[in-house]
């Protein structure tokens, strides 16, 4: 069984599963299991690729949940600014429609 299958089924309900590589789609799969994954799914990504190459694809990423952001930085031991997603705000953000 493909490691992608050890996740919670709530994380990729959008995407079919045989198409996901880990290998090439490890920002997409990093980011889904730090903002919605259980703790079994941050072991599976930890044990995967590791905290310093899961901390080097988020500081590339343009949008991470804020929980999430300062949780990779403190299990990291970077500090918030190195990272993308909280030096570029998004320049218009988006209010919920009710």
């Amino acid at each position: 069984m493909s490691p992608i299958h050890s996740f919670s089924p709530n994380l990729f309900w959008d995407v079919e599963l045989s198409k996901l590589n880990l290998d090439l789609n490890r920002r997409y799969i990093i980011q889904r299991v730090l903002e919605y994954g259980t703790l079994p799914d941050w072991m599976l990504i930890k044990e995967y690729y590791g905290v310093p190459t899961i901390a080097e694809e988020m500081q590339k990423t343009r949008t991470l949940d804020k929980t999430a952001l300062s949780f990779i930085s403190t299990i990291a031991e970077i500090p918030k600014e190195n990272f993308r997603c909280y030096t570029s705000k998004p320049s218009n953000p988006q209010h919920w429609n009710f």
